[in-house]
């Protein structure tokens, strides 16, 4: 899968071999964690990007509501359970703070952002380089640095350099792929197909085409978006 690969929910829990019912999951079966985002407006997060696009500020999440916790928003976001084990919060902390100590590798995360309702687009291979706190609206919630990687092909087991690629480095924002959906009526535009679908730089990144336009951004099925990467190699 290459980023900007557009995936249903379902398919998304079959390639990670796991039911993604939360939005953070420290460990999955490949050894990598993943995230789920939203960047739409009136997410129940505030996930941000900026470094114009190559680094995802996440937030952590809430507390689970419950009798006692009627209202999560009201609450500090938790770093332990109160059996005293790490939260997911908690967990993506410590990695983080290891890897700023020089204790441990970056730990690589699989980013999926939700678009719109049954719509999600794989946003690629980050490295979890940062991790804080922070006070908003009173109350004390979890930040997340998260920058994007290079984009190799998933089928290599290990990623050695941990560096962006100075062609690939910006995501396209959420407004242009809502834009884009909206007028590509969800489908290729050479055949119409809806399946296999990717936001695909109609004038590639690497040669001065921008992400944050959607006049430079289309929808084309797998077939139609590799036939168009082999005429441009």
């Amino acid at each position: 899968m290459k980023r900007d690969d557009i995936i249903s929910h379902h398919d998304m829990c079959g390639r990670e071999s796991m039911s993604l019912q939360r939005g953070m999951n420290f460990r999955t079966a490949g050894g990598h964690a993943v995230v789920l985002s939203s960047l739409r407006p009136g997410a129940p997060y505030d996930d941000r990007l900026e470094e114009n696009g190559s680094v995802l500020i996440y937030e952590g999440h809430d507390e689970s509501r419950s009798k006692n916790c009627p209202n999560p928003k009201a609450v500090d976001q938790p770093s332990e359970t109160k059996w005293g084990r790490l939260t997911q919060n908690g967990l993506f902390h410590e990695a983080a703070q290891e890897f700023k100590s020089g204790n441990r590798d970056a730990l690589r995360v699989r980013v999926y952002e939700k678009i719109k309702a049954g719509i999600w687009v794989y946003n690629g291979v980050f490295a979890l380089e940062d991790s804080w706190m922070e006070t908003i609206g009173g109350r004390r919630v979890f930040k997340f640095k998260l920058k994007l990687l290079e984009d190799l092909e998933e089928q290599e087991p290990e990623l050695d350099v941990l560096r962006v690629a100075e062609e690939h480095a910006r995501l396209i924002p959420s407004a242009v792929k809502l834009a884009v959906w909206k007028r590509d009526l969800g489908q290729c535009v050479r055949c119409g197909s809806k399946d296999n679908l990717h936001f695909d730089h109609i004038l590639p990144y690497s040669k001065g085409g921008t992400s944050t336009s959607e006049k430079n951004i289309q929808l084309l099925c797998m077939k139609h978006n590799l036939q168009k990467h082999a005429h441009i190699q």
